[in-house]
């Protein structure tokens, strides 16, 4: 066996790199063959897609109808239905007023009309009989117009007695408060027992089936938002819901120089169903045109710890694992914003991909200690 001298062994070493690098003659400068085919893993190639031009900001949900109920007559709080946090259907009883007096004065105003309308019967009566003997010329003209003015007396003290009857009635169904609108009592102003008088605030409540976002946008971004740009209510889960109903209010706050914005919400079909509640702080999306962001699939993305990255297969079939940066979810994909290059092939599968890192890692080694 012939040995090399510890000068030859080291010029050897220098060169071997450079031979292994060189194609030799003739052949062609890119890889023999791709990626997938050196490893067996299916990759994907990181490229730039079509993504809108997105402005998030802060909201807070409101309910569209949220409003305090009021007394509309007077009387004592005899019983009170629902209290806080209760579920309260449209049209139900809420709180229940004494009706005495108002039962009391339906029974007067309906003993009024009765008798209007007897007395209109009467003067009609005598009206007739009046107007045929005066074609007989047994009576004066001036029985006639007294006849006459008493029958329109008659009509309109029952038109008066019918308008009392109606407000009786309408008072007596006063005494029982009923819900506006389907929704969740949130306060109480009144116990039983207490007196309760017309515009007095009895009960407070909140819709859960009609919700808007309100946001401050700054007097930077309101051009492009009057624009037309579609807005975007983010969910706590990270689902958008999409909504074209937007109202902007036409001046600035002084304080802080920036516009009122209400997004409307779809309608929500029973209570509860929706994720989102009045009060709560969402992120809200204005989208207001297109940009280029490089995307990389889902599937590649590897989670660990506070770690971020992927499998990048190289073009000769190594592969690395690096740590990337990532900006907002696409759906089947998220944005990079560092770590990666357009053109760059990472592994779908991250799992074999790792078992494929490993053996080259463990492959190495032992190619040293064979050349050694």
């Amino acid at each position: 066996m012939r040995l090399l001298t510890p000068t030859a062994a080291l010029a050897a070493l220098l060169v071997f790199p450079v031979l292994a690098a060189d194609p030799a003659p003739g052949a062609a400068a890119t890889p023999a063959a791709p990626a997938a085919s050196q490893t067996g893993l299916a990759t994907a190639t990181v490229a730039t897609r079509t993504v809108p031009r997105e402005y998030r900001l802060d909201g807070l949900v409101e309910a569209v109808n949220s409003s305090t109920v009021s007394a509309q007559t007077s009387g004592q709080v005899k019983e009170i239905l629902f209290d806080v946090d209760d579920y309260v259907e449209q049209g139900a009883v809420i709180i229940r007023l004494k009706d005495t007096e108002q039962r009391a004065r339906l029974a007067q105003a309906t003993a009024d009309q009765r008798s209007a309308a007897a007395q209109l019967k009467q003067a009609r009566e005598d009206n007739a009989r009046i107007k045929g003997l005066a074609e007989k010329q047994n009576v004066s003209a001036s029985a006639l117009d007294k006849s006459t003015a008493d029958l329109a007396a008659a009509q309109s003290a029952l038109e008066a007695a019918t308008a009392r009857l109606d407000q009786a009635q309408e008072q007596l169904k006063y005494t029982e408060v009923r819900a506006p609108y389907a929704g969740i009592v949130t306060a109480r102003k009144v116990a039983v027992g207490e007196m309760a008088s017309p515009g007095q605030p009895l009960i407070s409540g909140i819709s859960l089936q009609a919700l808007r976002v309100a946001v401050d946008v700054p007097q930077s971004l309101i051009a492009a938002v009057r624009g037309g740009a579609a807005a975007r209510v983010y969910r706590p889960d990270g689902t958008a819901i999409e909504s074209k109903e937007i109202t902007i209010f036409p001046y600035a706050d002084p304080g802080s120089n920036t516009f009122k914005v209400r997004v409307d919400l779809p309608a929500i079909a029973a209570p509860g169903a929706s994720p989102l509640f009045p009060g709560m702080f969402v992120k809200t999306g204005f989208v207001v045109g297109a940009k280029e962001e490089l995307a990389v699939p889902k599937a590649c993305v590897v989670f660990r710890s506070e770690v971020t990255g992927v499998y990048v297969v190289g073009l000769q079939g190594q592969v690395q694992f690096r740590q990337v940066r990532l900006g907002r979810d696409l759906g089947d994909a998220f944005v990079v914003l560092a770590g990666l290059t357009a053109g760059e092939r990472v592994a779908l599968d991250p799992v074999a991909a790792g078992v494929v890192r490993k053996d080259q890692g463990a492959a190495r080694p032992a190619a040293g200690d064979h050349h050694g």
